[in-house]
């Protein structure tokens, strides 16, 4: 029986309906209906979470709009699923009208077509219309005819009662959903109409309009200048390139029309390209010149729109900045190595220890008697480095199990935190022996190493005798290592290598090794002197600092200095 609260509780939602409707007719896009139904059902119809799938023209349906947390947002937001994934849901479950219920019991079959979903957990019903977590609700969006073409699909999720929606609740939804794909079906003639009147308008232009004092500005320009395409089968294609351009690259006008600036950037710069915004971005990167070599340049990019379709073209200054940079680099190396040995220097050595360490050591969650990663979610995860750490998935904060505050949850990871995008962090380990008791496990091996006798040199022969010593240990050393492996000056006669990827008896060995290169006499102005070397191995392991890494590789190799003393002493 209905309760006297009942007729007022709907006609506020049919009042919210009504507005969140109106909204979706002063939409001016596609893009901007699409948002503003997904924002409608979470302002509205009484859910915290709403997602659009829209039909591309492949019949594959695309999570076009999102609307109720940010994160679950930039994490399903442009994905895929198949049309046979779709047609397999919208078939079974529960037919509410026309809206599709698939009950948590049923639900987990689904879990492994490649429909784009958030992975939720919760306890089971404890009443027999409670909302569980994994439930899933489907309003499919039809156009208007005889033909129920599949426009796109709403899914919703978490209802604010914490109940499943009723009769009422069913047929609002339902009516949201028609009133919806009509929206779309006339934001995108109304995106027809403009693309054949901006067709159009741009024809009679083209024969009225005329570029001569462009022209003279583009090609006399003293630095380079390039317009590019925007969009499209040719975008990034460069349409002209003026002579500064050309003669700053040594490549023809005609070749340069060939290229895009991503064929002529530097390998290590294509990321740095690709980050730059068309509409004012700027960047300094490396283009290709024709005879092989690359110069520094700075480009600021400009859009040239057309104010009824958007942008067409792109306007790119190129100025050279190769003396600048080259300054720049020079800076920068001598911030951060040692003068007398060009190896990276102490503030360097920590920069490189601080960027493999996080706030504290892998908690990998156990199942199934394996080791959970990364790749066992389907959109990523958030780590297990806390402490502002970064996980294996490249996000900031640990698991949380529960629902806090109402939080939305994927398997345990809270979204409502800040993610943070961030390299795969692996966490940095220790082996558990050493030597012959090695177990097998690889990690970031620091061997501390100080000189011993180079006192006696530097008082005997002079500091520059000791210096040309320190030169050429930092020489042997570096022949010693492997390729990617660093070997820093602390200062004075210490040095500390960094070697990643080893076991325990690897360390053993490469210290034997290094030790045995450093030993060999030494000439210096026509006179031999020798040194020897202590070393110390220590593991970065995620969870220290940096400082305690590095006492712990000076103290094993004080350690190892004072027992080869003793058994100097005794041999002696």
């Amino acid at each position: 029986m209905e309760t006297e609260s009942e007729p007022y509780v709907r006609l506020a939602t049919l009042r919210q309906l009504h507005q969140v409707v109106a909204n979706l007719n002063t939409a001016r896009s596609l893009a901007e209906t699409l948002q503003t139904v997904a924002d409608g059902i979470v302002a509205g119809l009484g859910y915290e979470l709403a997602c659009v799938n829209l039909v591309r023209p492949d019949g594959d349906l695309v999570v076009a709009a999102f609307a109720g947390n940010t994160a679950a947002e930039a994490l399903i937001t442009g994905r895929v699923g198949s049309r046979p994934s779709w047609e397999r849901r919208l078939g079974m479950g529960e037919a509410w009208g026309e809206l599709r219920f698939i009950p948590h019991t049923e639900g987990w079959v689904l879990l492994e077509d490649d429909v784009p979903q958030w992975y939720t957990e919760g306890p089971e019903p404890r009443f027999e219309d409670e909302w569980h977590p994994q439930d899933r609700l489907y309003a499919p969006m039809y156009a208007s005819g005889g033909g129920r073409e599949l426009l796109g699909v709403i899914s919703v999720d978490k209802p604010r009662n914490g109940r499943r929606p009723g009769a009422w609740g069913q047929e609002a939804l339902q009516m949201y959903a028609s009133q919806s794909a009509i929206a779309i079906s006339n934001a995108r003639l109304r995106a027809n109409m403009q693309r054949a009147l901006v067709r159009l308008e741009r024809e009679q232009q083209a024969l009225r309009a005329s570029e001569e004092s462009f022209r003279q500005a583009f090609e006399y320009a003293p630095s380079g200048m390039a317009i590019a395409e925007l969009g499209g089968d040719q975008h990034g294609r460069l349409l002209r390139a003026n002579d500064a351009l050309c003669r700053l690259l040594g490549r023809p006008a005609s070749a340069m029309r060939r290229y895009s600036f991503a064929d002529l950037v530097h390998p290590e710069d294509i990321g740095t390209l690709l980050r730059t915004s068309a509409e004012g971005g700027r960047a300094e990167l490396r283009l290709g010149r024709r005879d092989g070599t690359y110069v520094w340049v700075s480009l600021r990019n400009s859009v040239v729109a057309d104010t009824t379709d958007g942008p067409r073209f792109l306007l790119t200054h190129v100025e050279d900045i190769e003396e600048r940079k080259r300054h720049e680099l020079h800076l920068a190396h001598r911030a951060s190595h040692d003068a007398l040995t060009g190896l990276p220097n102490n503030a360097e050595l920590r920069a490189r220890l601080s960027a493999r360490l996080c706030g504290r050591p892998q908690g990998a969650r156990q199942e199934a008697g394996r080791t959970l990663d990364v790749r066992d979610y389907p959109y990523g995860g958030y780590g297990d480095c806390g402490d502002g750490g970064y996980g294996e998935s490249g996000y900031a904060g640990g698991f949380d199990d529960g629902d806090i505050d109402g939080g939305f949850h994927a398997d345990g990871f809270d979204f409502d935190r800040p993610a943070i995008p961030y390299d795969h962090h692996v966490h940095a380990v220790a082996p558990a022996g050493d030597g012959e008791a090695d177990d097998g496990t690889k990690g970031l091996a620091v061997l501390f190493c100080d000189l011993d006798g180079f006192k006696s040199i530097n008082d005997r022969f002079g500091h520059n005798t000791g210096d040309a010593v320190l030169i050429e240990v930092a020489r042997r050393l570096t022949t010693g290592v492997r390729d990617g492996d660093t070997v820093a000056r602390l200062g004075g006669d210490e040095f500390v290598v960094l070697a990643d990827g080893l076991g325990a008896a690897d360390a053993a060995d490469l210290a034997v090794r290094l030790r045995n290169a450093i030993i060999p006499p030494i000439r210096v102005d026509g006179r031999a002197v020798r040194v020897g070397a202590s070393f110390g191995i220590g593991w970065a392991v995620c969870g220290m600092s940096v400082e305690e890494v590095l006492q712990s590789a000076d103290q094993r190799m004080y350690i190892e200095k004072r027992s080869r003393a003793k058994v100097h002493r005794r041999a002696g």
